[in-house]
């Protein structure tokens, strides 16, 4: 994996989606996450092409174009990862909000005073 490839919050989610319901086509995980058809297809070939999801045809149903999508070992790691670092990232932002709402806090009470 890239060192320098950058993973937003949509990726985490498509793949906190995968990992709860496999079965999840495309138009449902588009409507789930409010991003288009394309965007979810275009996230999930490059998580094909880094190895984090397998994509299983189910053969035996008369709708060929039902998917099953299975997160791998690396794409379990990967999503670790990602879970590690949103988390991080969210935490600054909380801590600087609060530092921020704080500060305000006592700009009123001086105001007041």
């Amino acid at each position: 994996m890239k060192e320098n490839y950058q993973y937003n919050d949509h990726h985490l989610k498509l793949l906190q989606l995968l990992q709860e319901n496999p079965h999840l086509s495309q138009r449902d995980a588009s409507d789930v996450m409010g991003l288009s058809l394309g965007k979810v297809n275009y996230i999930l070939k490059a998580f094909l092409d880094k190895g984090l999801i397998k994509m299983n045809n189910f053969r035996n149903n008369k709708n060929k174009l039902s998917y099953t999508y299975l997160l791998t070992p690396r794409g379990i790691e990967e999503k670790a990862r990602m879970t590690l670092h949103f988390y991080e990232v969210k935490k600054r932002e909380y801590e600087a909000l609060r530092a921020e709402v704080e500060k305000l806090g006592d700009s009123l009470e001086s105001l007041e005073a």
